[in-house]
């Protein structure tokens, strides 16, 4: 069998990183709640994380993220804690309780999650273009928009 080389810690790496909410409840449909999410993503990439791309759905988020010493569990870990404490207000658990990481070791495969990531939304429906969507990188990445969210 092929060693799973999900949520391993790998220095220098750049993660794809999937996080669900608990039981797929839609509760990034309320704006508080993406407000609360992005200001603590914000606060871990200040911290010791570079992010690159990023999509938070009502259900879900995928980022692609890079922390300087390669403990993706902990601060994903640390991202999916302290939001849930801020939306939940500390009275319960909002996040599956684990959640996906695939290092990303080619340039191909970085442009494919980065695409994915973006892509999101227009595959779920939620709006015709990509770029209309709000909570997404997809303005800073490709026409170098300030991004708002962060």
């Amino acid at each position: 069998m092929a060693k799973k080389w999900s949520n391993e810690n790998l220095p220098g790496a750049l993660h794809f990183v999937t996080g669900n909410v608990l039981d797929r409840t839609k509760i990034f449909a309320i704006e508080r709640n993406c407000v609360a999410f992005f200001e603590e993503l914000q606060a871990l990439r200040k911290r010791d994380c570079k992010l690159v791309a990023f999509v938070l759905m009502p259900d879900h988020f995928h980022l692609t993220l890079n922390p300087r010493d390669g403990n993706i569990q902990k601060h994903v870990g640390e991202l999916k804690e302290i939001s849930a404490k801020r939306i939940s207000g500390g009275r319960g658990q909002i996040w599956q309780q684990s959640f996906h990481a695939l290092p990303l070791w080619s340039e191909y495969v970085i442009k494919q999650k980065v695409n994915y990531i973006h892509a999101n939304p227009v595959r779920a429906g939620l709006v015709p273009r990509a770029e209309e969507y709000r909570w997404t990188s997809f303005r800073a990445f490709y026409f170098e928009e300030k991004e708002p969210l962060l």
